[in-house]
């Protein structure tokens, strides 16, 4: 009996250890296939990388060695091709089983086999192998941080479910130098993104050096400087210098491409016309189908959204004149040179959010819609987008902009970028052209990720769990011309690095596991799961990231015209929200929230915050009831 109830207790205690060792594996994007075996590689001091003669497999294996070296004392790397004990096998294959972009790890009690078509397959395989290790992989060299490593037993089979796995980062608004460019690539390999899209002009910086149209980084480089809120800034002042911005030398930008090349990742220009090009018309305000000063934005309002549908206009013309055609010269010399620098097959040129009333009184517009019969300034807008094709394709590139180009026709051999929810790439798949979908409603990654009050101001919200909900592919299009999706960080109000990493990690997570791993494999609780042992690999690698997760999320509304009612729920499972509207501050011993608050009649705000097992998960939230009164329309 004692003998049965032993190996019973044993028993049950290997299926908890096998249960743990699962749940501790933590890959980001989720792998294809994923088959956990039993027992652990443990790295040995004297660890072999064996990495075939191909150049590119050998420098990953130089790196690979340099990252395993800050936790075990020697590492070689050695040219071959086939396995040894205590050893990684990078392994250059021939295998149609294996997927493009494909990778094939195999774990064993003994070493480490990973094997690709390609190149790019085992560099994919190896951020999979860097996340089977413990998060002080990612730490600096200091040897406090150091563990015994070990490497789970596990077979994984793994390819993207799409090409374009992007990320969008706008170095217009506020300018970020060629090592942080750099730094974010880094982590956004980490997660299989493969396309960084770089917003390089807009109404508040022109970024990338034309050295046959220099005024553009001598003036539209630069700015006044302001801090604050975008779109309530002050304007510049008679006299007042332009000390803010900067700008990519033609130098600067192949070492970016170099950079981003040797990670598999392509880099996409984009050059914003006819709108958002204050920048430029400050440079050459010839290029304006108005008169005026113009000036680079410092982030003041110079354009007007009124919201309920209507169009919004601009208080200064900041776009280029389709009928001035020193504008088409301007174009050819801007592209021309962008073309030479960026390998990459498309160019992006904007197109979005033209503001036209400028252009309804202007006689020169006007004279070009009776010479070329364009209807309306929808048609306007197509005539000066197919001349950039014109001009793009002629430098052997191929054009994308954002959906607006569908308005008035879309360019013969155009491909749309859709951001105003899906139905630009929807109607665009449906004319045959290609598509890259970005939509607001999942991949706008600089609004708000948690409640207003304590979040960075911004006019929109995007939750995680929202986030994790993007398909790229609806259904009822082509599949083969769905390239893929990116999510989009536009940063008027992102100064720094710490907020850029902030606003990104971690909802570029979800949007790698959307555009890599299989539709059926997604679940949103393992994905949490994930996650949250990701912020620790984050942390130790000195990356900012948003706890909004944990975060409560508050739903207001009103009982009558002076009752105000809240309700709570949280984004994960097993947090407890606790609240106060005392005026003091909340703990796990303040009432814990079940059901919809009425706010009492005199109270000044309330207080909560969230926690797990006994201690604080979330951070401490204040909403002032003049803001919940708001919120829940009562005057």
């Amino acid at each position: 009996m004692k003998k049965s109830l032993l190996v019973a207790v044993l028993l049950v205690s290997f299926i908890l250890a096998d249960a743990q060792q699962t749940a501790a594996i933590s890959v980001i994007p989720q792998p294809v296939s994923l088959v956990k075996g039993a027992g652990y590689f443990s790295l040995p001091s004297n660890t072999v990388i064996i990495a075939p003669g191909n150049a590119e497999v050998k420098q990953m294996a130089t790196d690979l060695a340099a990252r395993l070296s800050k936790g075990i004392n020697k590492i070689t790397v050695k040219e071959g091709t086939g396995a040894q004990t205590q050893s990684i096998l990078l392994l250059l294959v021939n295998d149609k089983s294996i997927h493009k972009d494909g990778y094939r790890l195999k774990v064993t009690a003994t070493g480490v086999s990973l094997s690709a078509n390609e190149p790019s397959g085992i560099f994919y395989g190896i951020q999979t192998l860097l996340q089977l290790l413990p998060g002080t992989v990612e730490a600096e060299n200091d040897p406090a941080k150091k563990d015994k490593w070990a490497l789970p037993v596990v077979t994984i089979e793994d390819y993207p479910r799409f090409g374009w796995r992007g990320l969008m980062l706008d170095v217009s608004r506020h300018f970020f130098t060629v090592a942080q460019v750099k730094d974010y690539i880094d982590q956004m390999v980490k997660y299989k993104f493969n396309l960084l899209h770089l917003h390089l002009t807009d109404d508040q910086g022109w970024r990338i050096q034309i050295k046959s149209l220099p005024k553009l980084t001598e003036v539209g480089a630069w700015r006044v400087e302001r801090t604050g809120t975008f779109g309530t800034l002050s304007k510049p002042q008679p006299g007042e210098a332009a000390t803010y911005g900067g700008f990519y030398t033609h130098e600067d930008i192949k070492e970016i491409v170099k950079y981003a090349t040797d990670r598999f990742v392509n880099i996409l220009p984009e050059i914003d016309v006819p709108g958002h090009s204050l920048a430029a018309v400050a440079a050459y305000p010839e290029l304006s189908c108005t008169t005026g000063e113009y000036y680079v934005s410092p982030g003041d309002r110079f354009m007007v959204w009124p919201g309920g549908g209507q169009h919004f206009y601009g208080l200064i013309d900041n776009t280029l004149c389709p009928a001035n055609e020193k504008v088409y010269e301007f174009m050819e010399k801007v592209f021309t040179e962008v073309a030479q620098l960026f390998p990459f097959e498309y160019i992006h040129m904007g197109g979005d959010e033209t503001a036209r009333n400028f252009w309804e009184k202007t006689d020169a517009i006007k004279a070009m819609m009776q010479k070329e019969n364009l209807k309306n300034l929808d048609e306007v807008q197509s005539y000066f987008v197919k001349r950039m094709e014109k001009i793009i394709n002629s430098k052997g590139k191929k054009m994308i902009g954002w959906d607006e180009i569908l308005d008035g026709g879309l360019a013969p051999n155009a491909a749309v970028m859709s951001w105003r929810g899906m139905k630009g790439g929807i109607e665009a798949a449906r004319q045959g052209h290609p598509v890259v979908m970005s939509p607001t409603d999942f991949a706008y990654i600089d609004y708000m990720q948690g409640d207003a009050a304590i979040e960075p101001p911004v006019y929109a919200s995007l939750r995680l769990k929202k986030a994790y909900q993007f398909d790229p592919l609806p259904e009822g299009i082509d599949a083969s011309l769905v390239k893929g999706g990116q999510a989009n960080l536009w940063t008027e109000q992102v100064y720094n690095t710490r907020h850029l990493q902030y606003m990104t990690w971690p909802r570029g997570f979800a949007i790698a596991e959307a555009l890599w791993s299989p539709k059926e494999k997604r679940d949103w609780n393992d994905f949490a799961r994930r996650t949250e042992l990701h912020f620790a690999r984050l942390t130790a690698a000195n990356v900012k990231y948003a706890p909004s997760i944990y975060d409560p999320i508050v739903e207001v509304s009103k009982k009558d015209s002076a009752t105000i009612v809240i309700k709570l729920g949280t984004e994960i499972e097993g947090l407890s929200i606790h609240y106060s509207f005392d005026n003091s501050f909340p703990d796990q011993y303040y009432p814990k929230y079940s059901s919809a608050l009425i706010v009492p009649k005199d109270a000044a705000a309330i207080k909560m915050i969230t926690y797990r097992d006994g201690k604080p998960s979330g951070r401490m939230i204040v909403i002032p009831v003049a803001e919940l009164r708001k919120r829940a329309g009562i005057k």
